[in-house]
């Protein structure tokens, strides 16, 4: 009996233990996420933008914004700033959760529709192009392949050919 108590201590200890650890998420940086601005390709960062003034905003866009393109951007400049904290991380979990994924997952319109409409030649573009969503960009140029194969099979299993005889 004095045993059994023994290894259900045990085992209760452990329970707990092992409940108990918490896995910490990696907070992102503001100034580590680059937002595309402007015309020439300049880039940006979240940081930056949170407290960027007026001017120099439309001097890196290239272009004059209107009265009420300014208080919109005042407007969602004070929004950005609320969601970072003093250490420049995000403390938003819309924020984090977009900026986490950065383009690597979710339906690519241009992989897929270089799988349907181009087939292999589509893929080999696919893999050829260089830059942030590339992996997402084959994956949906593999499955808008599959999808064209598909449909074509659909076509050729439903096709009366009769009509050649």
């Amino acid at each position: 009996m004095r045993k059994f108590i023994g290894v259900l201590l045990v085992l209760i200890m452990f329970s707990t233990t092992f409940s108990s650890a918490a896995t910490i998420q990696p907070r992102i940086k503001a100034s580590d996420i680059m937002l595309p601005a402007g015309t020439r390709g300049q880039k940006i960062s979240l940081l930056d933008l949170a407290t960027i003034k007026v001017k120099d905003f439309e001097q890196l866009r290239g272009s004059k914004m209107k009265f009420a393109d300014r208080i919109a951007f005042k407007a969602a400049q004070k929004k950005l700033r609320d969601n970072i904290d003093n250490d420049g991380t995000l403390n938003s979990k819309k924020l984090n959760k977009y900026f986490k994924k950065s383009g690597e997952t979710g339906f690519h319109v241009g992989g897929f529709a270089l799988g349907f409409l181009l087939g292999l030649i589509g893929i080999l573009i696919a893999y050829l192009i260089r830059d942030d969503f590339k992996r997402n960009r084959v994956k949906w140029a593999w499955i808008g392949f599959g999808v064209y194969i598909a449909i074509l099979l659909v076509i050729i299993a439903t096709t009366d050919f009769s009509w050649y005889y």
